[in-house]
């Protein structure tokens, strides 16, 4: 459907600067789209020093998940998802909001309810989540990706926090049905978990934030990470983002640097599965342009890479998360699982080659509709190279060109069966044939 002319308009009004000199070929709806992605930046107005921004995070969270607690537990209804609560916190305190050292905020929770009810499904209890996200302070990460986006990440490795556009936090409050429903029928799943929407105003600047499960524990060294969405054009890293520490490849990097993942049969039927479903689910309203995030740990080096962060108390729950990898494909008890206390904080075994690995996946960035403006972006791609290449592409399309990426590409079946085992003397971990 094509926008409205009233729409329209204000679209273009959008766009209200002089036209630069592009280069002959560039697509200028990639343009036009790059300037409403800045127009629409999830930090507009004037910013609060990085230190303020988090502690008002972490207070506002504090404050208003403390006071959920005392409303009783009930059924989720249909207008708890478009329930809005503010609060505003001076830095002098109020009679009901603790004083503090940041710019004063006005801080906003979307569906509240339904977020705890969420919660609750994933079993995060209020304390371990307000611990989690409160107790210490959060840890900047960079964004790989085009996005404009910032990351936090919780010190005990529990949650990520990302800061998103206003479109994407709109699109997600009119998730939060489906994605109810969906839950309720299919708790496994490799689709992000959120726990929680939320708004800072401050200075000026509307901030909004999302909390999901963070996908790639640091507790294990990532040795190679992939951001893959099934398309080839122009999926390759950049210079820039090879030269990290740990950089995040894409799609054809991942087909010059590996020959495929292998599982045994049980975990690959699972995964793809579990993938399938998910791809469903993501289709039925109309999302695309999403990645699966791919972690891939070697087991066989003799030192063991760790990378662990954040209070040593809680180390204990951070083997188990609350979602892990292996806990989300659509298993049953043929798939291999863990030793109870193993330390492979829930990992997927898998082989490469002569390599013994832990795979940690789930689907990302998933609040981008196929609306007018990738309509037109994807026209004009395709004229210029094979449509089906390019990563904007329609929904069922995409999720067709991802599932075969995925399923003959990414991950392969083993005919034989394998056992991920500790050999205590030496701490490391093998599959072995049986």
């Amino acid at each position: 459907n094509f926008l409205k002319p009233s729409s329209f308009c204000q679209s273009i009004v959008i766009v209200n600067r002089p036209l630069k000199s592009k280069a002959l070929g560039q697509c200028p709806v990639c343009v036009l789209g790059s300037w409403i992605k800045q127009d629409y930046s999830p930090l507009s107005g004037k910013l609060p020093t990085p230190a303020a921004l988090k502690g008002a995070i972490q207070l506002g969270i504090g404050y208003t998940v403390g006071n959920l607690t005392s409303k009783p537990d009930r059924d989720v209804l249909m207008q708890d998802f478009y329930v809005v609560e503010s609060v505003f916190l001076p830095s002098e305190g109020s009679n009901l909001t603790p004083a503090h050292h940041y710019p004063d905020f006005r801080f906003k929770t979307y569906a509240p309810l339904a977020f705890r009810y969420f919660r609750e499904l994933f079993g995060i209890k209020p304390d371990d989540y307000l611990y989690s996200l409160c107790n210490e302070p959060l840890i900047a990460l960079s964004n790989p990706g085009a996005s404009s986006s910032w990351f936090y990440l919780t010190s005990d490795d529990e949650f990520i926090i990302k800061t998103v556009q206003h479109k994407e936090a709109e699109f997600l409050q009119k998730l939060l049905p489906g994605y109810y429903m969906n839950l309720n029928q299919n708790p496994r799943t490799l689709l992000p978990k959120f726990y929680g929407l939320y708004c800072i105003q401050c200075a000026g600047a509307k901030i909004r934030l999302v909390v999901m499960n963070n996908v790639l524990p640091c507790t294990l060294k990532m040795h190679y990470k992939y951001d893959l969405k099934g398309s080839t054009y122009k999926r390759r890293a950049s210079r820039k983002e090879r030269a990290k520490s740990s950089p995040t490849f894409k799609d054809l990097d991942f087909q010059e640097m590996h020959e495929g993942l292998y599982f045994d049969a049980d975990t690959y039927n699972a995964l793809m599965k579990t993938l399938q479903r998910d791809c469903q689910v993501l289709e039925s309203f109309k999302i695309m342009d999403y990645s699966l995030l791919l972690g891939v740990h070697i087991l066989d080096k003799k030192t063991r890479d760790r990378g662990f962060r954040g209070d040593s108390k809680r180390q204990g729950a951070q083997k188990v998360l609350y979602s892990t990898a292996l806990e989300s494909i659509q298993g049953d008890s043929k798939v291999s699982q863990p030793l109870p206390d193993d330390d492979t904080m829930g990992g997927i075994p898998a082989k490469h080659k002569d390599e013994n690995l832990l795979i940690f996946l789930g689907i990302i960035d998933i609040l981008q509709s196929y609306r007018f403006i990738k309509k037109v972006e994807h026209s004009w791609k395709a004229l210029v190279h094979d449509g089906d290449t390019v990563s904007v592409h329609r929904p069922n399309f995409y999720a067709e060109r991802f599932l075969k990426f995925m399923g003959t590409t990414v991950f392969k079946k083993i005919n034989c069966k394998w056992e991920i085992f500790e050999k205590a003397a030496l701490g490391n971990y093998y599959l072995i044939k049986l």
